[in-house]
């Protein structure tokens, strides 16, 4: 009888493949948290794997802070074009031009907390019981404490003391009215995995993961985009630099690194090279030590 052995990669795979069935298999109405990111469009190919050759049965969900990478976006759409699928967007300009969230001033404002209203009122609005995210425990240590089923009270807050336990593979989705689940299929991925794994599955990424000629200005310790929303301080200064971004975020917030990877290939060197963390360049990252947690607790992704 010969044996079947199955690579780390093709067991992360399994693995994520199995926590996407049990979403569609538990709840009602789940969703895919999609950013534009590679970790998102890493779900989306898990699920279009897991439920081929049918079409994927999740809507992608993105909440749409107004302050987009344009090459985001265009991504987004000609994805779900690709794919078929239904969009939903919320967005945060809506919540502030409707007086639920107010726009942060000065030089380090960001959208990025206010993203947690408009995702709970899109969650409220559209009746989603599970968000499914890309989230990983090698990302942040507040993301570290995540089960792959991670409960979500009626009022969407997170607590990490009071999450279902997980034994032999046994998940638990049960759930008052009101209450929901966020789902997180890649959990145990690193992001040397999920870099291997789209390298192995030719997945399309953006443009901006792959370095390039970029107008940046130094900030924070990290090279941040030009754009209409960053206003130059003095003593600052516009540069053009050869970057790629390990992470996507808002253009106002995610920092870029000098990098000469050109190519998947080049992409995965750089990375089995790395000592920092892939969030290190996020600004919202760094305003405390628990900045990820704080907000996790409020509704974050």
């Amino acid at each position: 009888m010969s044996k079947y052995f199955l690579n780390y990669l093709d067991e992360l795979e399994s693995e994520a493949i199995f926590i996407l069935r049990e979403v569609w298999a538990q709840f009602e109405n789940p969703v895919i948290l999609f950013s534009g990111g590679k970790d998102s469009i890493l779900v989306t190919h898990l699920a279009k794997k897991a439920f081929y050759p049918a079409k994927i049965p999740f809507a992608l969900l993105h909440v749409d802070t107004g302050h987009n990478f344009p090459e985001t976006i265009q991504f987004r759409d000609e994805l779900v074009k690709e794919l078929g699928v239904k969009l939903i967007v919320g967005s945060v300009q809506e919540s502030i031009n409707e007086g639920r969230v107010a726009e942060e001033r000065g030089k380090n404002a960001t959208r990025n907390a206010l993203q947690i209203t408009t995702l709970l009122d899109t969650i409220e609005e559209h009746k989603i019981d599970c968000a499914i995210g890309g989230g990983r425990r090698d990302e942040e240590k507040a993301r570290a404490k995540e089960r792959f089923f991670s409960h979500r009270n009626d009022f969407g807050e997170w607590d990490p003391k009071n999450q279902r336990p997980e034994l032999w593979n046994l998940l638990n989705g049960k759930h008052f009215e009101g209450e929901h689940f966020r789902a997180f299929p890649i959990s145990n991925w690193t992001e040397m995995d999920v870099w291997n794994y789209i390298k192995r599955e030719n997945i399309k990424i953006p443009s901006l993961y792959i370095a390039h000629e970029r107008e940046v200005v130094w900030r924070n310790n990290s090279w941040i985009p030009v754009s209409e929303f960053l206003k130059l301080e003095e003593g600052e200064k516009a540069e053009k630099k050869k970057i790629r971004f390990r992470t996507l975020g808002d253009i106002t917030i995610t920092g870029g690194i000098e990098s000469e990877a050109d190519t998947l290939e080049k992409i995965v060197q750089e990375v089995s090279a790395m000592r920092k963390t892939e969030r290190g360049d996020r600004s919202d990252d760094k305003r405390s030590e628990t900045a990820m947690e704080d907000r996790k607790k409020q509704g974050y992704f």
